[in-house]
């Protein structure tokens, strides 16, 4: 399980370069919606390979909803956000998402407490966030409002997937949600963005990365761990995801790379490692006993 998210936390990671190119040959909401909609596309094939069977009325409605909330929001909520505050600020409200969603799960996924470990290690994780990426708020309150609220979606979307989808087929459940999003994607773009596409073979290829691999696999890497995973666990080690894009950013745009952020980075991972080894440490206990 911890090598199969610390892959989901790299693809995710690079795809914040990945993205920072590709919105300079698209409209920034379009190039999400034919992200999304390549990876629709690549699962509803592999749906239609496996014979995985159409998803009833009742998980039907969930899909969508968890579409809107997942894909169409989040991801309008981030590029509008990006126009007024820096992406490293955007990065770190977007991902204080395990926050929300231990919260949310605490309270509504029996089994699934907040104890004194986790939340420190949720808290000490968010903190390096911010030290890493130097926030500075500035004078648009609302663009960072704005931006919290796509977390805040992105967990409600996780609790639905972990409190009433639980034992769906997660490839169904991506695909479904993944479709449903970038239809979302496409209405708020031609409503509202009128700049221009420019293609060519790296815009191909930008498609091709943030589609296949950071739409159509990661998310059905995402929903499979967190079926497996407590909510607090697997999210809280998404922070790792701005820590690689960071990195990724430094090697690869040639982005600055501080003291600050070091400290902030190791603080990530502290804080990631306390969530995760509380659960273990007990379990082990237990054993002994």
């Amino acid at each position: 399980m911890n090598g199969m998210m610390l892959f989901l936390c790299i693809i995710w990671g690079f795809n914040f370069v990945i993205m920072k190119m590709g919105n300079d040959v698209f409209p920034p909401v379009l190039f999400a919606a034919y992200r999304f909609l390549l990876g629709a596309i690549v699962l509803f094939g592999l749906t239609w390979f496996k014979k995985i069977p159409l998803p009833g009325k009742r998980e039907l409605k969930w899909y969508i909803l968890c579409g809107f909330l997942q894909t169409t929001y989040f991801n309008i909520a981030i590029q509008i956000s990006l126009n007024y505050i820096s992406a490293g600020l955007t990065s770190v409200l977007t991902y204080s998402m395990p926050l929300f969603l231990s919260l949310m799960a605490h309270y509504f996924i029996p089994g699934e407490r907040l104890t004194a470990a986790k939340t420190g290690g949720i808290l000490i994780g968010i903190l390096g966030l911010f030290i890493s990426m130097d926030i500075h708020f500035g004078e648009n309150i609302w663009a960072p409002v704005l931006a919290l609220s796509s977390a805040v979606t992105w967990a409600l979307s996780s609790l639905i997937f972990k409190k009433n989808l639980q034992g769906c087929d997660t490839v169904q459940f991506t695909t479904w949600q993944m479709g449903a999003g970038a239809i979302g994607l496409f209405l708020y773009s031609f409503s509202f963005e009128h700049d221009q596409s420019h293609w060519s073979l790296m815009a191909v290829v930008y498609l091709l990365y943030s589609g296949i691999l950071a739409s159509a696999l990661a998310f059905v890497i995402w929903s499979f761990l967190l079926s497996k995973l407590e909510a607090s666990k697997a999210s809280i080690s998404l922070l790792i995801v701005p820590v690689v894009g960071t990195l990724s950013g430094f090697l690869f745009l040639k982005e600055s790379l501080n003291t600050l952020t070091l400290i902030g980075i190791i603080l990530v991972l502290t804080g990631v490692w306390l969530v995760n080894n509380t659960g273990s440490a007990r379990i082990s206990l237990h054993k002994q006993q």
